[in-house]
């Protein structure tokens, strides 16, 4: 579920690359997720801010129209996110990456603490789960649950805690 860059006239689409172990974590649950975490009846831009399911094979394209078919049964609409293939995925340039978690200052460096080379930072699921929760996403019960496991000092548990658990 990669949203390409495409390399024709500058035309791109910005998105996310998602890896997963399909033992954890099914496509379709995937799916379920990304149908639920935008309106896909909007009408989708084209270029970078198209809205898309991108797959890789061809049994992910049929579970994604599968699931598409499936959202319009259940909302009575036509559902306007596009389902294409993957083509090509570029990484955004290094100061997008980790971008909130990086603007806050204390989290921003005990994470660059722990992982001093920034392709290590941008790999990390830590550093990930961390600017989502920053961004304002995730529940305080998630953050409960998982704070212990983010490899954080007290300190910067307690900060995070205090912004998110407030």
């Amino acid at each position: 579920m990669a949203e390409p860059t495409y390399h024709n006239i500058g035309d791109h689409t910005e998105t996310v690359q998602i890896d997963y172990d399909p033992n954890l974590i099914s496509y379709d649950q995937l799916l379920d997720v990304f149908w639920n975490s935008h309106k896909p009846t909007r009408r989708s831009m084209p270029g970078q801010y198209m809205k898309a399911v991108f797959y890789q094979n061809e049994q992910q394209r049929k579970q994604a129209i599968a699931s598409k078919a499936s959202i319009e049964e259940e909302i009575g609409s036509t559902v306007r996110t596009e389902i294409v293939p993957v083509r090509t995925f570029t990484m955004a340039e290094d100061y997008h990456q980790k971008f909130t978690l990086k603007g806050h200052k204390y989290l921003g460096n005990e994470m660059m603490r722990i992982y001093p080379r920034h392709q290590d930072l941008v790999d990390s699921t830590a550093a990930a789960r961390l600017n989502g929760y920053l961004g304002g996403h995730g529940s305080r019960d998630q953050l409960s649950k998982e704070l212990e496991t983010l490899g954080l000092s007290a300190e910067a548990e307690k900060v995070l805690a205090e912004m998110i658990l407030k």
